[in-house]
């Protein structure tokens, strides 16, 4: 984006355990606030940044394909594993899996994923709204014996 500093938008995730110690919960949320790309993650590494994205109220969408991203993934919320490349373990922590492990077949998912919600809405606003009728009239004979 154009008002990213140069210097913070990519960063190795050194930063985030400058003493080998991670930063605190504020310096870490300062931190991945502002920077958009981590270098050289460590598995443990990629947590700390999940769920300091998840203490600020972003919601967390994760991308691996080994044993090591599993813990990532399971604490995303949204785990997205590789389906050619990505170990069983990875699979199976993820909600997501990209059988062609290609990322344009997120978006295609999520459109389609939507039409398919939209079609439940409005089913269910149809059946609703012929059924009531019948509910009204079952009620009202009820009632006048």
């Amino acid at each position: 984006q154009p008002q990213d500093d140069e210097a913070f938008a990519a960063v190795d995730c050194a930063k985030l355990r400058p003493d080998g110690e991670y930063l605190s919960n504020p310096g870490m949320d300062a931190l991945t606030s502002s920077v958009r790309v981590f270098a050289r993650a460590k598995p443990e590494d990629k947590l700390e940044i999940v769920k300091s994205l998840q203490r600020q109220g972003a919601v967390t969408a994760m991308t691996g394909d080994g044993v090591n991203d599993a813990p990532a993934l399971n604490q995303a919320n949204i785990g997205v594993a590789m389906g050619i490349q990505g170990t069983e373990v990875a699979k199976g922590a993820s909600d997501m899996i990209l059988t062609d492990d290609n990322f344009c077949s997120i978006v295609a998912a999520v459109e389609k994923g939507r039409t398919i919600y939209a079609g439940i809405q409005k089913f269910v606003a149809f059946i609703m709204s012929v059924h009531i009728a019948e509910v009204m009239q079952i009620f009202f004979c009820i009632i006048c014996g």
